[in-house]
């Protein structure tokens, strides 16, 4: 999902009062339903088309119910962006001081965690609730940098009359997500915020490269325990005997024996010691290590793909219903698993979903590229994807196999299914009523 500055980002560089004027009468032009005779980016116009369908008033104050000082402080140490302020701090905030701007970081439900920056300029933050505690979701406050990003995983620059509320005309604001390396969780958003006549046009691709500059430094220290966890875990495996390998809590691999190197495992929230069976893997004994866990998978193989009482994978429910974040959900006769889905395999599933019959690869690149020649980049996503839902993915053709239920759960509104997906597949199913339960 994370895509990095671009020209379609933000508007353009040079913010002068015509195109201020220009913006303005785009929004009014929008929003009372007639055609804007210059259209806004596509970002943008999205952002406001989904504003309008939820009855987001334009005219509303920026005001939300703060988070107590309890569930802010809750929320501060359950996330690791905490760790990553000393980084952010480092690249944004003095710049944002000098600049007559301010800092903000919020988590993944769009909430201020922390803000740094020109002391005039927070006392002015206040006016509009761009404070610990407040949400800054486009639920609660409309187009946004900090709520759009939100939504679409981009790196954003939202100027002026850009926004969908009012009272947010006078401001400029430039964010970009932040994303956990060892799972591509949304962890939240860095944003730097301040009157539309102080923004300097450079902020964006700023704001951008301390993001990935945060990742970064999220994925250094993740090598690391890595690194310390292999340290455990070899002298360990040079004792057991048959297949076994050691994993994170993340589910990347430290260390294997008896058995291919192994990919990244999905691991349930609920994953812990005991029996556990693992789709990729079949029934195994998990073991907890300082770190991680030490998985044993049974001595039939690795292509077993059926629960220990031979009773197979009986039914799928695809969540689709999410605006950003999609799972699967497997069942079978020995319980169920739960996997979250990139936006390409998200995708890809429900695409297969409409055609039980199968696909072809190049039919795929067509569903969703509208390039039937495009077979490479099909076949490499469903070689990702059939990692983990081997037992309920068929090839030859792309299909579910045969006997398994498969339900697809979508958003209340039609038009709000995989809303950010241009796939030419799901476009058209959007447009018919009834394909989503």
């Amino acid at each position: 999902m994370r895509t990095g500055a671009s020209n379609a980002a933000g508007p353009p560089a040079r913010h002068t009062r015509e195109s201020a004027r220009t913006l303005h009468g785009v929004r009014e032009a929008t929003l009372s339903g007639d055609r804007p005779q210059v259209a806004p980016r596509p970002v943008i116009g999205a952002s406001w088309q989904r504003m309008l369908r939820i009855g987001l008033d334009p005219e509303r104050d920026t005001s939300s119910v703060l988070l107590g000082k309890e569930e802010l402080e809750h929320r501060r140490r359950s996330t690791v962006l905490g760790e990553l302020l000393p980084t952010l701090s480092r690249g944004l905030a003095s710049v944002a001081d000098a600049s007559m701007q301010v800092m903000v970081v919020t988590d993944a439900d769009g909430r201020v965690l922390w803000r740094e920056g020109n002391r005039a300029v927070l006392r002015r933050a206040n006016g509009i609730w761009l404070q610990e505690g407040a949400a800054w979701s486009e639920g609660s406050t409309g187009t946004n940098a900090v709520g759009t990003v939100l939504a679409t995983g981009q790196t954003l620059q939202v100027h002026s009359a850009e926004h969908f509320v009012r009272a947010l005309r006078d401001w400029t604001c430039a964010a970009a997500p932040v994303q956990d390396p060892r799972d591509g969780r949304l962890l939240g958003v860095i944003d730097v915020s301040g009157p539309d006549s102080t923004f300097h046009p450079a902020m964006l691709a700023l704001v951008d490269s301390v993001a990935r500059l945060a990742a970064a430094e999220l994925r250094d220290r993740h090598l690391d325990s890595v690194e310390r966890l292999r340290s455990v875990a070899a002298p360990i495996l040079s004792r057991v005997g048959g297949r076994a390998l050691v994993v994170d809590a993340h589910g990347w691999p430290a260390a294997v024996t008896g058995m291919p190197p192994a990919g990244r495992l999905p691991l349930a929230k609920s994953f812990g010691p005991g029996r556990v069976w693992l789709p990729s893997l079949g029934m195994c004994t998990v073991e907890p290590l300082p770190g991680g866990w030490l998985i044993r998978p049974d001595q039939e193989g690795p292509g077993v793909r059926q629960p220990a009482d031979g009773a197979a994978v009986s039914r799928v429910v695809l969540d689709l219903s999410g605006p950003r974040r999609w799972s699967v959900t497997v069942s079978g006769a020995s319980g169920s698993w739960t996997q979250d889905l990139t936006p390409r395999h998200a995708e890809l599933l429900y695409v297969l979903s409409l055609h039980r019959e199968g696909r072809t690869a190049a039919e795929l690149a067509d569903d969703l590229f509208g390039d039937a020649t495009r077979t490479v980049t099909v076949r490499a996503e469903m070689s990702r994807v059939r990692r983990g839902l081997a037992e309920v993915l068929a090839h030859r053709p792309y299909r579910f196999a045969e006997g398994v239920e498969v339900e697809v759960t979508g958003p209340d509104d039609p038009a709000e299914l995989l809303p950010h997906s241009t796939a030419p597949a799901v476009r058209r199913s959007v447009a018919q009523p009834g394909i989503v339960s």
